[in-house]
């Protein structure tokens, strides 16, 4: 008998620790509706879907707080997307801040989420930097880049302080 209730408190443990487990990575993809809003599915570092994930999780989704609720590892964000834009995914959980930056582009009623890596955000100034202390000819011609790189993050819903959270995510998660 005490080894048939040590048995059932094992399986229930176990079963309880496998609904606690965190989301320590995920991928964005197209909803399998095709109706402009996208999907954030639960996956291990290998990018392999974990379908055991259910429950409620809190994200901040470009800076809004969202709480999805995922159904075999797969949460459907709620608000449509009605133009290509940048979204910010982040979750914190037990295990850190995990986090991506994508740029959804939408054509023909199609979004194509496009993972864009951090560290362009700090090579790309850091170039147009460089260049223009290395060339003083050049500072006129930065600026105008620097100008239009920032105009089309902003334009598309990335915003300066966005930006600098990526960056300080990314260096963060680094150490």
């Amino acid at each position: 008998m005490r080894l048939f209730v040590f048995i059932c408190a094992l399986f229930l443990s176990s079963a309880t620790f496998a609904q606690t487990t965190g989301i320590n990575n995920f991928i964005v993809k197209e909803s399998l509706l095709k109706n402009s809003k996208i999907a954030i599915i639960a996956a291990d570092s290998l990018e392999s879907p974990i379908e055991a994930i259910n429950g409620t999780y809190t994200f901040s989704v470009s800076g809004f707080t969202q709480q999805l609720v995922f159904n075999n590892g797969v949460a459907i964000l709620p608000l449509p997307i009605d133009k290509s834009t940048f979204v910010y995914v982040k979750h914190t959980n037990d295990n850190g801040t995990h986090s991506k930056l994508l740029y959804v582009y939408k054509k023909d009623g199609d979004l194509n989420p496009i993972t864009i890596s951090r560290i362009f955000f700090i090579i790309i100034p850091l170039v147009i930097i460089l260049l223009a202390f290395a060339f003083k000819k050049f500072i006129y011609l930065a600026l105008i880049i620097f100008l239009i790189f920032f105009f089309f993050s902003y334009s598309n819903g990335l915003n300066i302080s966005t930006y600098f959270e990526t960056i300080f995510d990314y260096l963060k998660n680094l150490i």
